[in-house]
């Protein structure tokens, strides 16, 4: 029987790449030195596309595939996908959520912890033999029991919220409405008041056109010079010009950032901001995670094959 052939945009893990080539023609777009001639070639025989959150498919690259049925995900994250143009065509996309939940919730709350005791710097302070030389690190301010705002209570948000829970913070959230399985945590309208009322602010919140740069200055300068912003979301949630601006100059008080627009060539003024902790958009990237996240994105891609309901359909 010919095996279905399928457009690869990124690398996989060695794991993931065997299975998919077994059971699959995969071709690698992301090795070829001539996309246009690859997709000259075999676009016509593409009938699903393997992509990773950050890359997407644009609707350049779904139209140079005129006998598509189906693009899979690897990752929860889909805005770069362009959505429009799949559901013109009748397109289906998958992505692969609740496998990442956890690990996402769990460097946030990492995230936070390493920036507010400074976890880093005093690694380095006791590494560079400054503490036998100098003394004490500098003070650095508590978690426990202080506020902190999730941005977006859907799946990770509110499982960041519920570990947070375990530090006896102050929680309170904000989304389009009220979450019936969040009653001991207090919904906020809008994330202006959110960001005034507390000390960490978490952004979970899924990327749309309509969450597009949510946190902007308001939002950041009211969360102000003593506030932290953790953004484990997508970086297009965040406005960075105004990011940039209130970190260095003190308007914002310190930062976590797991995403960035433009990775891994992001802005290069990050690196000089001492109150901004960098990680290179790895919520995901543990070796249990990334298995189940590559089985999920197989079998949505599987069972479209097989003529069966998709596991984990977005559109």
């Amino acid at each position: 029987m010919t095996k279905p052939e399928i457009l690869q945009l990124g690398p996989y893990p060695a794991w993931d790449q065997e299975p998919l080539d077994a059971a699959f023609t995969v071709h690698r777009l992301f090795e070829t030195d001539d996309r246009a001639a690859m997709l000259a070639d075999v676009g016509d025989r593409i009938r699903a596309i393997a992509t990773r959150g950050e890359l997407g498919a644009s609707r350049a690259l779904i139209e140079a595939c005129p006998n598509l049925e189906l693009i899979s995900v690897y990752g929860v994250g889909y805005d770069a996908v362009d959505l429009a143009a799949c559901r013109e065509r009748g397109i289906q996309v998958t992505n692969t959520p609740d496998v990442l939940t956890g690990d996402v919730a769990d460097l946030g709350v990492a995230m936070m912890l390493a920036q507010s005791r400074g976890i880093i710097g005093a690694e380095t302070w006791a590494r560079s033999g400054k503490w036998a030389a100098e003394g004490l690190y500098p003070l650095k301010r508590r978690v426990f029991g202080r506020r902190a705002g999730v941005l977006g209570l859907g799946r990770i948000g509110f499982e960041v919220a519920r570990r947070l829970a375990g530090f006896d913070m102050q929680i309170s959230y904000s989304d389009i409405a009220p979450k019936s399985y969040a009653p001991d945590w207090t919904f906020v309208e809008d994330a202006v008041t959110l960001a005034r009322d507390v000390d960490f602010l978490f952004v979970t919140l899924a990327a749309s056109a309509a969450t597009r740069h949510i946190v902007g200055r308001d939002v950041i300068e009211a969360l102000g010079p003593e506030g932290m912003l953790i953004n484990i979301s997508r970086a297009s949630n965040i406005d960075e010009e105004a990011l940039i601006a209130a970190l260095a100059d003190g308007r914002l008080g310190s930062a976590a950032l797991d995403v960035f627009e433009g990775e891994p060539n992001f802005d290069p003024r990050f690196r000089d901001l001492p109150n901004v902790l960098l990680q290179p958009h790895h919520a995901s990237g543990t070796i249990e995670t990334r298995k189940a996240m590559g089985q999920l994105l197989r079998d949505n891609l599987t069972a479209h094959f097989a003529g069966s309901p998709l596991l984990t359909p977005v559109v």
